[in-house]
């Protein structure tokens, strides 16, 4: 069954001006709004949420949300859970794209825990990420242009 995630992305500006203003706001009604802009390297705000940030945290956090299903549904048991994660951006064939997420959580278990199941579940957790399955997904683009 599908489902769907409806968000609203706000921005205003003028692109005539040479230093347009990057940042928006993205917000879904009963969520906290979530400042975002271009990175810094394309005259964003450093202190906003970039693409970049948003693509890789989203593969984190769906990875570890994965992995910690998987750890309790075997009755595996996880204390604790830090990623240091890092979404890699580069240019192949002319075109800027994310080329690779690095995972490196610091995962917290208990002495005496099987920490070669705990291993082969969280590489098992990347087969059932569906954010990690989406990451070539399509984009179905429906634009609609308003004269002010």
């Amino acid at each position: 069954m599908a489902h769907s995630y409806p968000l609203t992305l706000n921005w205003t500006g003028n692109t005539l001006d040479d230093t347009y203003n990057r940042n928006a706001i993205v917000s879904n009604p009963g969520k906290t709004p979530l400042s975002v802009s271009s990175a810094p390297e394309y005259a964003g705000d450093a202190t906003r949420w970039n693409p970049e940030d948003l693509l890789g945290s989203a593969l984190a956090t769906c990875h570890m949300l994965t992995f910690l299903a998987l750890c309790a549904k075997t009755r595996i048991e996880i204390l604790g859970y830090e990623d240091h994660a890092e979404a890699i951006l580069d240019t192949i064939d002319k075109v800027a794209r994310i080329t690779q997420v690095f995972l490196r959580p610091v995962i917290i278990v208990r002495r005496g825990t099987d920490v070669p199941k705990v291993l082969e579940l969280f590489q098992k957790a990347h087969k059932y990420c569906f954010v990690a399955n989406s990451v070539t997904c399509e984009a179905i683009l429906n634009p609609r242009v308003v004269e002010a």
